[in-house]
């Protein structure tokens, strides 16, 4: 039988769609499976020392021993799920209190005391995950001198800061915009800061190191920022993409061009490989979309908006999604040693309210693939812990289950409950377990609930753990 398409022309549609997904793959290889931290600190350069992260987990743990002394007092302020049925006083709070108990004798008690604990235990050890050392809103309005100044002073504190062992475990700094008004002055920040600071540490940057760009406008603006870090890199002799490259998307063009298309895949191909996150903006993209004060929010519907096109945009790509700040500070109005009974009731009010936004913003954040966020003050710390471990320790005992019936079952879809999995889910709870063990949400010992041995969750594949034990 002759053949309607020859063998020649097979092989010519066979090379074209090589050569395309090829293309496509190295252009989205897949979800990023390294560690990415659940919130980035934002502070002013000026103000940035190198026992700073201490500091503010000191803060953090003052108002914890203030306005949440216990884990039901923490429950109650922040409305954790099943704070309703726990006591505010009486003989059967100080009987939970003495003697928590477990999920299965009382769930919402079990809940509020895990988290509490874990946000206790996060705080004494590692307060910030993430610093950006900011020369652009945080900085203010200040002369160029003294910002050249503070960048070599602020390199200084790194490496001070790198040397006794206490930088977060994740740095950068934000620079200006490269627009007309700020590009040299951005540049010349940037180019001080990583002079000063490789001199001071003899050549060595922090393992995780980033510029983020604000006030993105054109790709050019990304490129040009890449081609000023590659010439750091060359210039010190350091690898390739030493330092990472994050965008901040608060511009109506970060979202989509002037041609309707969306803009993020030509800026990430800008960068070169260089982009390791994607920061949305929520009060500069809000007000671009002239959304008055009142009704700026991070739970704005043009927010989530503007997110879902991040995600689409990025989706595959390998760069992370964070999500922006609460704008309220969890801050007491009342100040001194003597405030009267209403005072101090005021000041607990005050706490718990901007607590509760700023848990309840993390928590949408989270629910929709946001797994990072910006926080602005050590007293904010409390709420973005309390949302993160929430979030995961609520579903730990479904989400454990699903994965050890998965695992059973090998490369076979499994059934749990009414919840249908395959194999990209198995995937997407592994994901699970490994972002709330690198925060601290879950322990080594209940990630082994799941079925897997602490080596197989390293893997970060569940591809490779199937492979790894078909092998075996």
């Amino acid at each position: 039988m002759s053949q309607l398409i020859s063998e020649v022309a097979l092989q010519s549609y066979l090379d074209s769609l090589s050569d395309a997904n090829r293309s496509f793959a190295a252009a989205r290889p897949g979800p990023r499976t390294d560690r990415q931290p659940v919130h980035t600190v934002y502070g002013g350069a000026q103000l940035f020392k190198a026992d700073l992260a201490q500091k503010m987990g000191r803060v953090a743990l003052g108002m914890m021993d203030a306005f949440a002394p216990d884990y039901i007092a923490f429950a109650h302020a922040f409305h954790l799920p099943g704070h309703e049925g726990l006591p505010s006083s009486g003989p059967q709070r100080e009987t939970l209190l003495a003697h928590p108990p477990s999920a299965d004798a009382n769930r919402a008690a079990w809940l509020a005391s895990s988290v509490y604990g874990r946000v206790l235990e996060k705080l004494r050890r590692e307060p910030v995950e993430d610093f950006r050392i900011d020369f652009e809103d945080g900085f203010g309005v200040r002369p160029v001198e003294e910002e050249r100044a503070e960048a070599v002073r602020a390199a200084g504190e790194v490496a001070k800061a790198m040397q006794l062992g206490v930088l977060p475990p994740f740095i950068g700094i934000r620079i200006k915009p490269l627009n007309d008004e700020y590009a040299a002055r951005s540049l010349g920040t940037l180019n001080r800061f990583f002079s000063a600071l490789l001199e001071k540490t003899k050549g060595q940057l922090p393992t995780s190191i980033v510029v983020t760009l604000p006030k993105i406008t054109h790709e050019d603006q990304v490129s040009v920022c890449a081609d000023a870090l590659s010439q750091i890199e060359e210039s010190a002799g350091l690898p390739q993409d030493s330092i990472g490259l994050e965008f901040m998307v608060e511009t109506a063009t970060s979202i989509l061009g002037q041609d309707g298309r969306a803009t993020l895949p030509a800026w990430v191909s800008a960068a070169r490989g260089r982009c390791t996150a994607a920061h949305f903006g929520v009060y500069d993209y809000t007000a671009g979309m002239d959304i008055t004060a009142t009704h700026q929010a991070m739970g704005h519907p043009a927010c989530d908006f503007a997110r879902h096109i991040m995600q689409v945009s990025l989706a595959g790509t390998g760069v992370w999604l964070s999500d922006g700040a609460t704008n309220i500070m969890p801050v007491a109005p009342h100040r001194g040693e003597h405030l009267t009974a209403e005072q101090k009731a005021s000041n607990t009010e005050s706490v718990h309210r901007a607590w509760r936004m700023g848990f309840d913003d993390s928590m949408h954040s989270l629910r929709n693939a946001f797994y990072q966020g910006w926080d602005l003050h050590p007293a904010q710390l409390p709420a973005r812990y309390a949302a993160v471990y929430t979030f995961f320790l609520d579903g730990y005992e479904a989400a454990a289950e699903r994965l050890r019936a998965f695992v059973d079952k090998a490369a076979q879809a499994s059934l749990v409950g009414d919840v249908f999995d395959d194999a990209a889910t198995g995937q997407g709870l592994l994901n699970y377990f490994l972002r709330a063990l690198n925060c601290g949400a879950i322990t080594e010992e209940e990630a082994a609930r799941t079925g897997l041995s602490l080596d197989e969750i390293r893997l970060r594949s569940f591809g490779r753990i199937l492979a790894q034990r078909a092998g075996s």
